[in-house]
């Protein structure tokens, strides 16, 4: 009898053991601690520089004038930036296409009528974009969509409306609209009355197939040296990155470093103070919606401050997806040459950028420790010298105007901005500017970046 009760003790402490296991699994299983609440963490601000607006990136580099047949014209942006302010208080409506043909020798004519002025762009803009400079009333065509490289207001006509035309010379397009001034007294003073004082313009060639207006004196400008300044790669990488904890580097050489993760790769060029990013996956072969292109680009720049100068829209190409933004100093394009780089150029992929190349060197004002005044001759001067270029049609050029040719002195760690003249030259689908040197076989080309 003593061991059955032994046995059936042993049975039910078993059970016990067992029952007290199971309900301290099932606590430790269920058990949630509390914790003390944690504020959240403040979001940390990448941005390396301001942000801009559009009217900050696309803006005409000239304005010409024809007041009862007198060419008068600029490139001081103070000034474009007052008939851009006045122009931006109009009402513009009825924008209407008008030729679908609308070569050179239609521009020419309606170039050379008087009493009418003229905005100058490098790049193609879509209207429906740059509404918001201009106050449009009603709606935008967009299939296809409108775009122009030149703006011109004609006040030829008696009635209180006046003609704008948009004018895009790639798509051979032309649409008009009609233009009310907020107060005809202000037009008369802030456009007529301002465009009467500006300097006096020519046109280079009046046989030509291109028209091209230049000032006809000698141009007063400055020459630049800075102080290099340049902000950190590491800067780059921090914002282009989704983890720059994971970022691999490689030395390659003295001064090329490349940088990647599994999905994006850059490389930087630390003797030049560029970079080439690139997203591979992203790549995509479809023609892209020019005011969608040229919107995601300027935004992408935005998102991480990247305007670290005065960079300006120049260029787009719906067919590759490239958007350019080149330096600009004192209303002028900067130029370089091919080993360095004055400009921003985007690639925009599927969604999300594919490829991004741009300088990290930036233009610091409170560096400059040298500037001095320089005169340039005359634009109808350098285009009679061109005139005598053996291997240059004077009728291939597209523009002649005023900019900077970029130097680096390495050595000294400086940056220097020359004055000089540039001329555009067309052909096989590309632009391509170069630098106006005044030698006795009356210029010379460069390559320029």
């Amino acid at each position: 009898m003593g061991l059955k009760y032994i046995e059936s003790i042993k049975s039910i402490v078993l059970t016990l053991l067992v029952a007290l296991s199971i309900v301290l699994t099932f606590s430790i299983w269920t058990y949630t601690p509390r914790y003390e609440t944690i504020a959240p963490l403040s979001p940390v601000d990448m941005a390396i520089a301001d942000k801009k607006t559009i009217p900050e990136i696309i803006k005409p580099y000239k304005t010409v004038f024809n007041i009862d047949d007198v060419l008068r014209g600029t490139t001081d942006p103070t000034d474009i930036d007052g008939f851009i302010e006045e122009l931006s208080k109009w009402k513009i409506s009825n924008i209407a296409p008008v030729n679908s043909n609308f070569d050179t020798k239609h521009l020419n004519t309606l170039l050379r009528k008087k009493n009418q002025f003229t905005l100058y762009f490098h790049g193609e803009v879509p209207l429906n974009l740059y509404d918001n400079v201009l106050n449009i009333e009603g709606s935008i065509p967009t299939v296809p969509e409108v775009s122009f490289d030149r703006i011109i207001i004609d006040w030829n006509t008696n009635t209180v409306e006046m003609d704008i035309y948009f004018v895009s010379r790639a798509n051979k397009k032309l649409y008009s609209a009609k233009v009310k001034p907020e107060d005809q007294r202000s037009f008369q003073y802030s456009i007529v009355t301002e465009g009467r004082g500006l300097a006096k313009y020519i046109e280079v060639n009046p046989g030509g197939s291109i028209y091209i207006a230049v000032p006809s004196e000698p141009v007063e400008t400055i020459k630049y040296t800075f102080i290099e300044d340049v902000i950190p790669p590491n800067k780059f990488r921090d914002v282009l990155f989704s983890d720059p904890n994971a970022v691999r580097s490689n030395k390659v050489g003295t001064n090329t470093e490349e940088l990647g993760d599994n999905h994006a790769r850059m490389k930087i060029d630390k003797y030049n103070k560029k970079f080439d990013y690139d997203y591979p996956t992203a790549a995509i072969h479809e023609l892209a919606i020019p005011s969608e292109l040229l919107e995601n680009t300027i935004n992408f720049v935005n998102q991480h401050g990247g305007w670290t100068d005065e960079f300006r829209y120049t260029y787009m190409n719906p067919a590759s997806r490239i958007v350019r933004f080149r330096l600009f100093l004192e209303g002028l394009p900067v130029y370089t040459d091919s080993s360095s780089s004055t400009e921003i150029v985007e690639q925009w992929g599927d969604k999300r950028i594919f490829s991004y190349k741009r300088p990290y060197y930036r233009i610091d004002w409170s560096t400059y420790y040298n500037k001095t005044t320089e005169t340039l001759i005359s634009g109808i001067e350098v285009a009679e010298k061109l005139k005598e270029l053996d291997k240059l049609d004077l009728d291939t050029v597209d523009e002649i105007a005023p900019g900077y040719f970029m130097k680096r002195n390495i050595e000294k760690g400086n940056i220097i901005m020359e004055p000089a003249w540039f001329y555009l030259v067309k052909g096989n689908n590309s632009d391509n500017w170069h630098r106006f040197s005044p030698v006795s076989s009356g210029g010379e080309l460069l390559g320029l970046e």
